[in-house]
């Protein structure tokens, strides 16, 4: 290849979207686990301990922990971009949280794309064949399940962990511990100058680099959604089959609502077919919200590893915060999903916090306009 070969033009878009990173991200996070944190309070409850609901807790434990992990990352890396001129930047404790952070936060999104896929797989099965799915994907073997991806996701993505390794170099600085730049500082007469000893994070050798990105594309983010396209193309078009299914069924049903009992049974049948469609259309869209914000991470990931160092530095590494925001808003949206398209979760979630109670109690209901509406009730029941 040609050394004039440009990839990608991206400097001034990376050195731009970084100023609004920073605050974006952390916001992002802080919702994010405050909302992750509502999820697990309401689908661990006794009455929403279904399996399906079991996998969707296990998705929020490992969406909370990125976020947790992310928020002091993001407040040392981007809010306070002068400290990265200085020494204690590049400390030995900082280049090995950034490797901890590079480990940790993959390591529990692909716990999380695991459980999002199965997820897929239980709901798939709970439409294509119920009374088998009942056997296969119970409460007790769904929690087996959960923890053998909690306990079989780190060694898949170990050696993202072993790729990497803490590289020292020396630099000069100044008295304050600020780093010199032989290309834009000027030597001052008055200063003292001093060599330090900085440390960063970086690929052991390009060959363990590309091993990185292969992983990391393919296997981390390109194979678990071409299984999650696959399997929410087969769940959409079953769930149109099932349902154009049953409205031939109720309209040659509609004489027999008139005799007896049947009505009551058809009107039962109907919620409960009702809630089922709602449950499948919720994990539909918490499917199809996954690929959107993982698919681009993937393809970017396959060309990284393809194209080598050059596509890397010109075009991966400047888009790196843009595939951090896609990943924690995919992690941290779930509960906006769960409240809008599920009647169930918002009940729970009203029994669990007595937001009921809340908005019932006012202090100042009993009156209005001066006159004791307790008292005028307690007379109209006397007459």
């Amino acid at each position: 290849m040609n050394n004039t070969t440009k990839f990608c033009t991206l400097g001034a878009f990376q050195k731009g979207y970084e100023e609004i990173h920073g605050p974006l991200s952390l916001s992002v996070c802080v919702f994010g686990s405050i909302a992750n944190i509502l999820n697990i309070c309401v689908l661990a409850t006794k009455e929403m301990r279904w399996p399906t609901n079991l996998i969707l807790t296990g998705l929020a434990v490992a969406d909370l922990l990125v976020m947790l992990e992310y928020i002091p990352f993001s407040y040392l890396r981007y809010f306070d971009l002068d400290s990265r001129k200085t020494i204690a930047h590049y400390s030995y404790s900082m280049a090995a949280f950034t490797m901890f952070h590079a480990f940790f936060s993959q390591l529990f999104h692909f716990i999380a794309v695991c459980l999002t896929v199965i997820l897929a797989v239980w709901r798939y099965l709970a439409i294509t064949s119920p009374h088998n799915s009942r056997y296969w994907c119970d409460v007790t073997k769904t929690v087996y399940v959960i923890i053998f991806t909690y306990l079989a996701c780190p060694l898949v993505c170990l050696p993202l962990l072993i790729s990497l390794k803490l590289e020292a170099f020396n630099q000069t600085c100044d008295s304050t511990g600020r780093i010199f730049n032989n290309k834009t500082d000027l030597l001052q007469p008055n200063e003292t100058y001093n060599e330090a000893t900085l440390y960063v994070t970086q690929y052991s050798t390009q060959d363990y680099a590309n091993i990185s990105f292969w992983l990391y594309g393919v296997v981390i983010k390109l194979v678990p959604c071409i299984l999650l396209t696959h399997l929410s193309c087969k769940l959409i078009l079953k769930l149109l089959e099932t349902k154009k299914r049953k409205n031939k069924l109720l309209h040659r049903d509609v004489p027999m609502k008139v005799v007896g009992e049947a009505k009551p049974m058809v009107t039962a049948t109907r919620k409960k077919d009702r809630q089922a469609d709602r449950t499948s259309g919720m994990l539909v869209a918490v499917l199809l919200l996954f690929l959107i914000t993982e698919f681009p991470q993937g393809i970017l990931g396959l060309l990284g590893a393809i194209n080598g160092k050059l596509f890397q530095i010109e075009c991966y590494n400047p888009l790196g915060d843009v595939m951090d925001i896609l990943a924690l808003t995919n992690s941290g949206i779930n509960f906006i999903l769960y409240c809008t398209m599920s009647r169930q979760f918002r009940t729970t979630f009203q029994e669990v916090f007595r937001l009921k109670h809340l908005l019932r109690f006012n202090p100042f209901s009993h009156y209005t306009n001066g006159i004791d509406k307790t008292q005028e009730k307690t007379q109209i029941s006397a007459v």
